[in-house]
């Protein structure tokens, strides 16, 4: 006897004058087009959709290098730019008063303020960074250290794009215009390195930071107030790690199936119910229901 490899066939075809069309059948299966389109289309923006996960490690994550670039952008709007100079401290002994390189100051209000940039390096040890007067040839009769802090950056910037719940410039348009003039304002930075690395496996480094934030009168030599604006930061043990992940395309697929299947057997049991309901009805009304 010659083999038939169609004895294998699962789904066997029922002729088309052994089926009947209803109307109820025509809609629930319009109704579960759609219903399948709209889950493919859910299920395919999941599928596209970059998950961001994070974890807490304790590490240093920036081994190749003990120094950790920091980027400031503030403007005194009531200071002019001869006077303003950044000063850079820590427990390494590092003093430097008026830095100067990778600085930038741009005169606002007809030159009585000024728009302050600056890109510098620090050491992985607790100290500070301010602004002053300190390092001006000729001190301000009023000084007048009022602010607004446009970004205060530690470690590499997150890319554009990068959503990612996170303290990465929460000073970012800080408003200290209505302080007192002659204050000096005292900000207290958490610092806590942080690894981003995204699905092509380049690892970028945007610390984080937390602050907290003081004023007060400061009174030099002579009983001269001496007002600046101090950044102390300190150095968390504690890493942030974001990794991005994405679904692989076997899950897509198995989500693909479970939905096409389930509306498929949900569909056609809901269509028993309803044309077996119907023909008792029927039968019910011709008096042969027994």
């Amino acid at each position: 006897m010659q083999f038939d490899i169609r004895r294998f066939d699962i789904y066997r075809k029922v002729p088309k004058d052994l089926t009947q069309p209803t109307l109820t059948g025509a809609i629930i299966s319009i109704c579960s087009c759609l219903f399948m389109a709209y889950l493919f289309v859910s299920e395919l923006r999941e599928y596209l959709t970059v998950e961001v996960q994070s974890v807490l490690t304790v590490e240093d994550p920036v081994k190749h290098s003990e120094k950790i670039p920091v980027f400031i952008n503030i403007t005194l709007p009531n200071l002019a730019c001869t006077y303003i100079g950044l000063d850079i401290q820590d427990d390494m002994g590092r003093h430097e008063v008026g830095f100067r390189d990778n600085t930038h100051k741009e005169p606002v209000n007809d030159d009585k303020g000024c728009r302050f940039e600056s890109h510098f390096l620090i050491n992985k040890v607790p100290g500070n960074f301010h602004v002053s007067t300190h390092s001006a040839v000729n001190q301000p009769e009023n000084p007048d250290m009022t602010h607004i802090v446009h970004k205060l950056r530690f470690g590499m910037d997150l890319e554009q794009g990068k959503d990612v719940k996170g303290s990465f410039n929460p000073l970012e348009n800080l408003d200290k215009t209505k302080s007192n003039p002659l204050s000096t304002h005292d900000y207290i930075l958490r610092v806590v390195p942080t690894v981003y690395e995204d699905k092509k496996n380049n690892v970028r480094y945007p610390f984080q930071y937390t602050y907290s934030y003081r004023d007060m009168l400061q009174v030099g030599h002579g009983g001269r107030v001496m007002p600046a604006i101090w950044f102390r930061y300190e150095l968390s043990p504690i890493t942030v790690r974001y990794t991005e992940k994405t679904k692989p395309f076997y899950t897509f697929l198995v989500m693909i199936c479970a939905i096409i299947g389930g509306t498929f057997t949900v569909a056609g049991i809901i269509d028993g119910l309803v044309f077996s309901a119907a023909e008792i009805i029927k039968k019910a009304e011709l008096g042969k229901l027994s």
